[in-house]
């Protein structure tokens, strides 16, 4: 397959550790790069596995760091498997089994993925999102190198648009322009991902019984979150009677290859 006509896609994993069921399920880059070709396990949301299963050997994966403080593109990996059944789904001592799928016939399906590089500079979401909500069709100065064609495919990436799948198509023409920001950087003095400040009352304004009562403090990751178990993502998965639905998305790895998990993820990460 030339590398024209290879498919690229984001998939998402948690850097920070996460206990489920006994079990760490963080995979960072650096696991990942350790590990070199792990198996995607844990995928437990029908759109996200068919994304998968849509994939060929050779094709192109973004890897992202997710739930966690600073989401971002972390590193570069490559489809070294097609999909095939997910065998921890039957596992029940595995963070993410189902009870409602059967070794003769699976309902999950996992690809193996291999590490390719690091990114050279992390490429926050942040940076994504204040690109994709700028007005202005050109880009930053500090990253001008993009240019108009560039700030087009980020402002069109699922990420900054829909965000929550663990999965994610991604353009031939934004895994360039992606590319060329982790080799090139260049954002690191500009203030992007700030809170905009409130609206002052207007002048003589008299403050109001709902304006004085004390607001509830606010998640100071809101919008900030990504896992490879999605949280936004909600599992397709019907939860036990009488238990609370876990949003999660998930990844855990299993037997001698290191763990790889889907991401958790808050809102719009």
């Amino acid at each position: 397959m030339t590398s024209s006509a290879r498919k690229c896609w984001l998939m998402k994993a948690e850097p920070d550790s996460r206990i489920v069921k006994g079990k760490d399920v963080k995979f960072s880059v650096d696991d990942f790069e350790t590990a070199r070709t792990t198996p995607w396990e844990g995928v437990r949301n029908f759109e996200a596995r068919n994304l998968m299963k849509e994939m060929s050997i050779g094709d192109k994966i973004l890897f992202y760091h997710s739930n966690c403080k600073s989401p971002g593109i972390a590193g570069f990996a490559e489809v070294s498997k097609e999909a095939y059944p997910d065998y921890t789904a039957w596992d029940s001592s595995h963070p993410y089994f189902d009870p409602k799928t059967k070794q003769d016939d699976p309902k999950w399906f996992m690809i193996d993925a291999t590490f390719v590089s690091r990114a050279e500079h992390f490429v926050p979401l942040s940076l994504l999102r204040h690109i994709a909500e700028s007005a202005e069709s050109d880009p930053p100065d500090e990253i001008a190198y993009i240019g108009t064609d560039g700030v087009k495919v980020v402002k069109a990436m699922p990420l900054v648009t829909r965000g929550r799948l663990s999965v994610q198509r991604v353009s031939q023409e934004c895994w360039g322009t992606i590319q060329m920001m982790s080799e090139k950087g260049g954002w690191e003095e500009m203030t992007f991902g700030k809170k905009k400040p409130s609206t002052s009352k207007r002048p003589g304004q008299a403050a109001t019984k709902s304006s004085k009562a004390k607001k509830s403090p606010t998640n100071v990751n809101s919008g900030e979150v990504e896992a490879k178990v999605d949280t936004n993502e909600e599992p397709d998965i019907k939860p036990k009677k009488g238990k609370k639905r876990k949003a999660s998305d998930v990844d855990a790895g299993t037997r001698e290859v290191h763990q790889r998990r889907s991401v958790r993820t808050k809102k719009g990460d």
